[in-house]
């Protein structure tokens, strides 16, 4: 094989290999991006939870859902409480700034209230 032919083909796998690059890094951005909301799955049911345990007591719901999360998920939390319903909503972080509402997460739980 002559000299020149095979600069040729290692420089085609350069190429192809640059060219793979950022569809190598969108496909990680995505996976980042679910894992991240199965995490803020887990959050949310922990939240809830807190949330439920605070209703039963007579105590502040939103003030135990905000306490059960890590501090960087406290600003993407909503909470409402109807009666004995506990309603818990959190947005994952992300990578892709658009897609963090369209995968928010909602958990709800039901307590029998204080002389209920």
């Amino acid at each position: 094989m002559p000299m020149a032919e095979r600069h040729s083909q290692r420089g085609q796998a350069t190429v192809e290999l640059i060219g793979a690059l950022p569809m190598l890094l969108l496909a990680g951005l995505a996976l980042l991006q679910l894992m991240l909301a199965g995490y803020t799955a887990t959050l949310a049911d922990g939240a809830v939870e807190a949330g439920a345990i605070a209703a039963a007591g007579g105590e502040d719901v939103e003030a135990a859902v905000r306490a059960s999360l890590p501090g960087w998920e406290r600003s993407r939390v909503e909470v409402s409480q109807t009666g004995g319903r506990v309603d818990v909503t959190l947005r994952p972080p992300s990578p892709f700034g658009f897609l963090s509402g369209a995968l928010a997460v909602s958990e709800s739980a039901w307590v029998r209230m204080p002389g209920g």
